[in-house]
Parts: structure tokens; sequence; C-alpha cells
């Protein structure tokens, strides 16, 4: 991919069909840098390079999926790679932040995509293979497609995860099961959970009532002297043990999640679907 994206861009510098993903700003990472503070990892942002370099060196040795985790927490930080037309962009635009590639393009699959088409056109015209398309002369009309080429592929990102959401509520409307999940957000009211085995996620609410404390900089949920939590707690990046299940009395068909272990008497966004701890202190069900 690189190397094609050199080559059209010697042969039409003006009009070649390349790749970017911008660079994110220090502050997209401030919330992903401060959680893995919070569990003694320091991670560098100045570049790439470095930031790649540091992912490298966060591991735990017993548990390999960790930094998978962060990868996928750094990613999210950073800003959608974009299609674009050359001669619309200056070139220090060029970059591609996520390959560390200061020329990229998308080539290897044409059967799949049509801008590796469009790429593909272009270099059959560098070689002297083919004539390149009148069209693709008109650097206004690479612009506008370029951008059409972005909005589809978002289109196409968007339908693929309703899709999974759908068919991972059929799924888990007969099939409630319990998993292994890893905590990635975590606040004074409610926790996110990341489930890899299933690749899905989902907010389960911290109970009402003064029975817990955070610590918002070790990014510590407690259970409060005196309560029957008390000896519970859950960190940020910790693995939990949750239920996954879709309520059958829902009028609506969304994965809902509780945290089962550690016992923090977490509940399900949705009122009256799970156990919640009432105001006693014992345990009082609701519909489930």
């Amino acid at each position: 991919n690189i190397t094609v994206g050199k080559k059209i861009l010697r042969y039409f510098p003006s009009l070649s069909v390349l790749r970017r993903h911008p660079a994110p700003s220090r502050q997209q990472f401030d919330e992903f840098h401060a959680s893995v503070g919070a569990i003694g990892f320091n991670l560098e942002f100045d570049n790439s390079k470095k930031l790649a370099d540091s992912l490298d060196l966060a591991v735990r040795p017993d548990d390999p999926y960790f930094n998978k985790v962060l990868r996928i927490m750094a990613t999210r930080c950073m800003q959608p790679a974009q299609y674009f037309c050359s001669g619309q962009k200056p070139q220090e635009e060029w970059y591609h932040y996520g390959l560390a590639a200061p020329i990229y393009t998308h080539f290897t699959s044409p059967i799949r995509r049509y801008p590796d088409v469009i790429v593909h056109r272009l270099l059959a015209a560098s070689l002297g293979v083919s004539p390149l398309p009148q069209n693709l002369m008109d650097k206004s009309y690479l612009h506008t497609l370029t951008e059409n080429m972005n909005r589809r592929h978002r289109a196409a990102q968007m339908a693929g995860r309703a899709s999974v959401a759908m068919h991972t509520s059929i799924y888990f409307r007969t099939n409630p099961t319990e998993e292994n999940g890893y905590v990635i957000r975590l606040n004074e009211t409610k926790a996110t959970v990341l489930v890899p085995r299933y690749g899905i996620e989902g907010k389960v609410q911290v109970p009402e009532g003064e029975k817990f404390c955070f610590d918002s900089e070790k990014m510590i949920l407690q259970g409060k002297r005196g309560t029957m939590f008390e000896d519970s707690k859950v960190q940020i990046y910790d693995i939990v043990r949750v239920r996954i299940f879709v309520p059958k009395k829902s009028n609506h068909s969304a994965v809902k999640m509780i945290i089962v272990s550690p016992d923090l008497g977490f509940k399900a966004e949705s009122e009256g679907e799970v156990e919640s701890e009432g105001d006693s202190g014992s345990r009082k069900k609701t519909k489930r």
C-alpha cells in the first residue's frame, strides 16, 4: 500500500487517491492516560512510535489479553482515517498516524473496496498498462469521489455494527450466560465492561445509596465500611464476572449486563429487571 501510494503520487501528484489518519490531540488521550496511570502504567503520546513502543511494554504476564484491551482503548481516542485526493490537501496533512507512514493508500482489496479499484486504475496508468479514465483527470471530481467513499465507508461500519447488535440480541435472548469481562470505564455511578469472548460491551449502574466510595485517582470503587460490600472493590481494567442477558419482558431487545463477581450490588441500567440492593441492606428481587 505504501509502495503503490508513492508510485501513483510520482506520476499523478495532484490526482492520487490516498488515505490519511490525522494525529489526535493530547487532550483526546487525557481520559485514557489517567486510566492507565491509575494502574501504574506510563504511556507516551508525543507521537505514534512512542505510543506504540510504550504500549508494547504495558503487559501483565498472567493476562495476555490485557495489552489488547489497552490497544483497543488507545484506538478509540483517535480520529477515523479518511480517503482524500492529493491535490486537495497540503502534504503535511497526508500523514497516516496509526501506521506512522507519510504516504499510504488502499490497493490490496479491489474485490471489496471501491477505493482500491480507483487506485488500480491510477497504477495501471502510471505503468502504461491502460490510459487513465477521463473523469479521474478532474481533481474536483476526485475530491467529490473520496468524500463519498468516506461517507459510504462510515455507513458500512454503522450497518455492520447494527447487524452485530441485532444478532447478539437474538442470541442472548435465548442463551443468557456468564462470562469474564474487563472494566474499561469506571466512575462513582456506573461501570462499562468489555467482554472479549463476544466482542460486546455494556454499562452497569451502581446501586443508589451511600454504600460505595470512589477513588478518582486510583479509579477504585470500594464498598464502605459497615455495609455488606465493605470487602468488595473493583478497579479500572480489573477482570470481573458478568451475566449477559436480554430481559424477556422488556419492550426493547438491548443486551444487558450485571456484574456478579466481585459482589458490588450492581444492577442493569434499566430499572426493574434484575436483583438490586434494598434500602434495608437485604436483597430484594425485581422483575427479571
